[in-house]
């Protein structure tokens, strides 16, 4: 099944639907206050997201690399972890938290 790119005013997402109208459908069925404003075929079955366009080319800059510094100088404290990345990062409570918790699930 094809992959189509719909951009809505907030989001990009990724849709496996036979076409550009069932596209727009996923789009307004999940966004409905949303204007779709971009709809585009994927020439292939995969999607790649480039970190060099997000700004993430660097170790000092990737957010995985930096959470996982701070778990391992936290010990593996969650709390104390998220603080730390806090303090190096300037995020705020809600963006440090996932960050953290996302590398715990992983493995730090």
């Amino acid at each position: 099944m094809p992959l189509f790119e719909v951009e809505t005013t907030s989001h990009i997402m990724i849709a496996c639907v036979e076409d550009e109208l069932q596209a727009r459908g996923f789009a307004l069925a999940n966004y409905p206050q949303e204007e779709v404003l971009r709809i585009s075929h994927r020439p292939k079955d995969a999607w790649v997201i480039s970190k060099n366009l997000l700004g993430l080319n660097s170790e000092a800059t990737n957010p995985c690399v930096r959470a996982r510094e701070c778990l391992s100088k936290a010990q593996g404290d969650k709390l104390h972890a998220v603080r730390l990345y806090m303090q190096q990062t300037g995020t705020d409570l809600e963006g440090a938290r996932k960050v953290i918790e996302s590398n715990m699930a992983m493995g730090w």
